[in-house]
């Protein structure tokens, strides 16, 4: 079973650390919770249950140990606001079904979001309509 404070203090920090190094504390962030099953055919499955709750879920990947054993992992991706209290609610979502399952939950990233970073349409963005098109010609 997971510890749901140790869970929230690890989120505090990962998320302190962040807005301390510079990241935009005002962006949407892209969250993977990183999950992992030994068996492949009950990670497919944990997947599709997560998935069900509305969830984007990543290509599952496969891993082998230094012990040679086989793991397989996958990502449950979402883009929220980077808040403690979003990241708990998502964790309180996923984690029962990831032990139902017999799964890991292995913690989750993010990236770092500059603030300082040319929006997606910034101004040096150029937009044609067909009429501009057709004046070209």
């Amino acid at each position: 079973m997971y510890n749901q404070a140790e869970l929230d203090q690890e989120t505090n920090e990962i998320i302190t650390d962040l807005f301390n190094d510079g990241s935009d504390p005002n962006a949407l962030y892209i969250v993977e919770h990183h999950i992992a099953h030994r068996d492949f055919d009950k990670l497919e499955k944990l997947a599709i249950d997560i998935f069900k709750l509305g969830y984007e879920i990543a290509e599952p990947e496969e891993f082998e140990e230094e012990d040679g054993s086989v793991i397989f992992c996958c990502d449950v991706v979402t883009e929220i606001e980077l808040k403690p209290e979003l990241i708990a609610k998502q964790q309180q979502e996923i984690l029962p079904l990831i032990e139902k399952a017999g799964g890991e939950y292995e913690g989750w990233g993010t990236y770092f979001e500059d603030p300082n970073a040319p929006d997606e349409y910034s101004d040096d963005v150029e937009f044609f309509d067909d009429e501009d098109i057709e004046k070209s010609k």
